[in-house]
This record gives C-alpha cells, sequence and structure tokens, in this order.
C-alpha cells in the first residue's frame, strides 16, 4: 500500500506540476505580452468585477467537487447529480450577475462595466460544464490529461488576446481570452475525459454530498468574499490604475506561491484521503508533502521578492514599476497562506469540514477587521494586513493540525525553518545584486544562475530531507534525462 501510495503521488507531483506551470507559464507569458500593450487602468476595470466572478465560481462548485473527491463509494448518479447542479447554478449566477450590471457600474462609477459584465459573465455558464470532469481526472490523479486540456485551452485563448490587445480593443482584449479559454476547457473535457452525464437528478445522492459540501461552500464563500474584498475596497476607494498595480502584484505572488502550493495539495488531497483512517501512514506523507512545499516554494518566492524590480521593468515595462513594493511585502502573505493550505488540505481529508467552517468565520472576521484599519493609511498598509493576518490564520490552522496529528505550530515551524533562512539568503544575495548594478538583465542572469546554486548547496550541506525526497521524485520519473537522474541517484546515496 505504502509503495502503490508513493507511486500514485510520484506519478500525481509531476503531471500535476507539469500542468499547472506549463499552462501558467504560457499563461503567464501571454499576459506579460498582454500588459505591455495594455494599461494598469485596463486591468483595474477587471479587477473590479474579481469578487463577483469568484464567488459565482465557487457557488459553481459549491463544495461538491471536494464532497465528490473525499467520497470514497461514488456512483454515476452521484456525478450526474453533481452536473446539473452545477450548470444550474452557473446559469442563475450569470443572470444574477446580468441584471446586477448597472448596479455593479453605478458603484463603481464606469459605466463601461455595464457590457463587459453581460460578457465576461457568461463564463460562469461555461464553466459549470467542466466541473465534473475536472473532478472525475482529479479523482483518478489523472493530471496528464489536465495538462492537455490546460494548455490547449490557454494557447488558443491567449493568440485571440494578445492579436485583440493588438488591434487596440483594450479591455475587451482580457473579456476575449478568458472567455475563449473557458469554452475551450469545456469543450475539450468532454472530448479527453469521454464522460457524459445522465439525465438523472437523485435526492440521495444530493442530500449526501451536500452534507459535506454545504459547510466547504459556505467556508468557500467567506474565504473568496476575503480575497476579493480588497479588489472591491481598492477599486471603490482608489483609482483603477492603482487597483491594476494591485492586481498584477497579486498575480506575480500567486505565479511564484500559491500556484506551487495547489500542485502539492492537488496532488495530496486525493492521495491522503485513500490512507485517512491510517494516522501513522498519514503523518508520515504529510510531513513530506509539508516539507516539499517550503523547499520549493519558499526559495522560488522570496528569490521574486529580491528581483522584483528588475522583473517587473525587464518584463512589463517602468509603467508597471508602482506594484513592486506591493509585491515584495505580499510574498510574505502568500508564504504563510500556502502552509495554511497544507493545514487546511489536513482537515478536508479527515471530513472536518464543520471545523474548516468555524475556523473560516474566526479567521476572517480577524482579517476584515485589519482591512478596514488599513485602508485609511494606503494600499502598502492594506498589502501589510494581509501579511498579519496570514500569520495570525497559520497559527489558527496548525492548532487543529496539533488535536489531529500532534503536529502543531511549533514542531512545524521548526521543520519550515531551515528552508525559510536558506531562502532569506537568497533573497538578500538578489537585493544586494539589485542595488549595486543597475542593468536590471544582469541583475535578473546572476539571479537565477547564483541564487539557486546557493540554496541547493545549503540544503545539500545541511541534509535536508525535502532535497532527497524531491530528488526521488524527479529520479523515478522515466521523463527524467539520463545524466540528470545519475546526480540524483548519486545524491541519494550518499545520504544513505
Amino acid at each position: 500500500m505504502a509503495e502503490n501510495l508513493k507511486s500514485q503521488t510520484v506519478r500525481g507531483v509531476w503531471w500535476s506540476f507539469l500542468e499547472k506551470y506549463s499552462t501558467q507559464g504560457v499563461s503567464f507569458l501571454i499576459t506579460l505580452v498582454m500588459a505591455r500593450i495594455l494599461t494598469p487602468g485596463e486591468y483595474g476595470l477587471i479587477g473590479m468585477l474579481a469578487i463577483f466572478m469568484a464567488l459565482g465560481q465557487v457557488f459553481i462548485d459549491g463544495g461538491f467537487a471536494n464532497a465528490l473527491i473525499q467520497k470514497k463509494e461514488r456512483t454515476e448518479t452521484d456525478y450526474s447529480t453533481v452536473f446539473w447542479i452545477n450548470v444550474s447554478i452557473g446559469l442563475l449566477s450569470y443572470i444574477i450577475l446580468f441584471f446586477s450590471a448597472p448596479a455593479i457600474a453605478s458603484f463603481y462609477n464606469q459605466d463601461i462595466l455595464i457590457p463587459i459584465i453581460k460578457i465576461y459573465g457568461f463564463n460562469l455558464i461555461l464553466s459549470s460544464l467542466a466541473a465534473v470532469n475536472k473532478v472525475k481526472l482529479t479523482i483518478d490523479i489523472n493530471f496528464r490529461t489536465q495538462l492537455k486540456i490546460s494548455l490547449i485551452s490557454s494557447v488558443l485563448s491567449g493568440i485571440v488576446g494578445i492579436v485583440c490587445a493588438l488591434n487596440n480593443f483594450g479591455v475587451w482584449s482580457i473579456v476575449a481570452q478568458s472567455n475563449v479559454a473557458a469554452a475551450m476547457t469545456a469543450i475539450l473535457s468532454f472530448v479527453f475525459v469521454k464522460w457524459k452525464p445522465s439525465f438523472v437528478f437523485s435526492k440521495d445522492s444530493f442530500k449526501s454530498l451536500f452534507s459535506f459540501g454545504s459547510k466547504l461552500l459556505v467556508a468557500q464563500i467567506i474565504s473568496t468574499v476575503y480575497v476579493y474584498l480588497y479588489h472591491l475596497v481598492i477599486g471603490k476607494k482608489y483609482s483603477k490604475e492603482e487597483l491594476g498595480l494591485y492586481t498584477k502584484a497579486g498575480l506575480f505572488g500567486q505565479m511564484v506561491s500559491t500556484n506551487l502550493t495547489s500542485v502539492m495539495t492537488r496532488v495530496s488531497f486525493p492521495v491522503l484521503s485513500r490512507v485517512q483512517n491510517d494516522d501513522a501512514q498519514l503523518m508520515g506523507a504529510y510531513r513530506k508533502f509539508i516539507g516539499m512545499v517550503a523547499f520549493i516554494v519558499f526559495p522560488v518566492a522570496l528569490g521574486v521578492c529580491g528581483m522584483a524590480r528588475p522583473l517587473i521593468v525587464a518584463l512589463i515595462t517602468d509603467k508597471w514599476i508602482g506594484c513592486v513594493p506591493f509585491i515584495q511585502i505580499l510574498i510574505f502573505a502568500y508564504l504563510c497562506d500556502g502552509i495554511t493550505i497544507v493545514n487546511l488540505n489536513l482537515l478536508y481529508v479527515k471530513g472536518k469540514s464543520n471545523i474548516v467552517l468555524r475556523l473560516e468565520i474566526i479567521k476572517k472576521t480577524i482579517a476584515v477587521s485589519l482591512l478596514f484599519i488599513a485602508i485609511r493609511f494606503g494600499i502598502k498598509a492594506i498589502c501589510l494586513s494581509q501579511v498579519l493576518y496570514a500569520f495570525i490564520a497559520l497559527i489558527l490552522n496548525t492548532r487543529n493540525t496539533r488535536k489531529l496529528l500532534n503536529y502543531g505550530f511549533i514542531n512545524q515551524i521548526k521543520d519550515l525553518l531551515p528552508y525559510f533562512s536558506f531562502s532569506v539568503v537568497i533573497m538578500a544575495l538578489a537585493l544586494y545584486f539589485d542595488f549595486i548594478i543597475s542593468n536590471v538583465w544582469i541583475v535578473l542572469a546572476l539571479c537565477f544562475i547564483l541564487c539557486p546554486a546557493i540554496y541547493l548547496l545549503l540544503c545539500y550541506f545541511f541534509k535536508l530531507s525535502a532535497l532527497y525526497e524531491i530528488s526521488s521524485i524527479l529520479s523515478s520519473n522515466k521523463y527524467c534525462p539520463v545524466w540528470l537522474n545519475k546526480i540524483l541517484s548519486n545524491l541519494i546515496l550518499n545520504k544513505k
């Protein structure tokens, strides 16, 4: 069982990583190209709608996705029931958004939002069609197929977005890109998964899934409102240009931290769910996941923090320089969020959705209080409030991890501290390069070469366990080059 679990984890991590970062890499490159053409104000307009679109997406998932994954015995009736629920909610969400468009536009004093909402909102219906197919692929730990779907959708929608931007479509370029991506994802999910919903709806199935998923739904609503409340507040109190800068800063933070964490949690949830009743095996696997998240996420995030200024200037030009301090502050919030998400994942695995809901209510009450204190002091203060909240949330979440597996805040900090310390070293090195060298390309070249090398050497010298876990995952993959496989194999042998 343990070897099978490791094999599934290795395969899942590999394909999940490729799916997330080949897709995100393509999307990120496309976003960079479009950001060089479009303005912060145009991105700010889309940022104003972020909370409404995100809430619609949460209602579509409705907690049913995690409920299906967590449930051990699933039937075709379960899948079809969830599909029709998703489609109905997607359609209802769009209708509500459509008729709310004038009120939303009036709130922001931006009349252009009315037509944007009516077209952009169609994304919700398209997303609802693909939701169950995505769940089926996640349950099977089949991220290879998700990679195909995501990559094709990202490339085609990106081409549409860039062409529109080059032809002066402005904010409509972003709308077109998003809707084409959702449409292609829906179409390809049925092509590759080859699953069709039946015309059935089971009340028993609904009740069974809703008993677990409803609590997660409320928790996800609270969490989503919190995340996008910042867009709402900044968009209302400050200019659309400033919201655009804040949104772009968040994109960089998510790219280097949140997405890396999600790779691990997407794999860990279905894998750990299979050993949810074996605390010893669950604890061992869980600690490995925590270590691997820190090993990868910490250096990448803090490295980007150190080289944020040259990175922004080189990639999307000086017109976005205002987002640099936001990135450097928010990175620390995303670091704490990453570990918090991993801790929440354990509660999902154990079926403790009631605890998740209670935690979300407590945490978000604290977060909103901090936000409304910070709003009077500017956007930097708002970003700092997110860092403080993220640290408080981590402490609260680890209290429950301690109760379930005796692995609480202090023990986790002890495990994470070496990775964090070595990551701070490379962040300081990147900041030093930026301070003494004026050419941004030379700074980036030095950072990309020296910082990873120094970090890996430190991990090797101090024999940090996650280095060997990652080496084992990479070396056991059939796509690993022969030369790299030899290096990794020798590394693992040296530890032994």
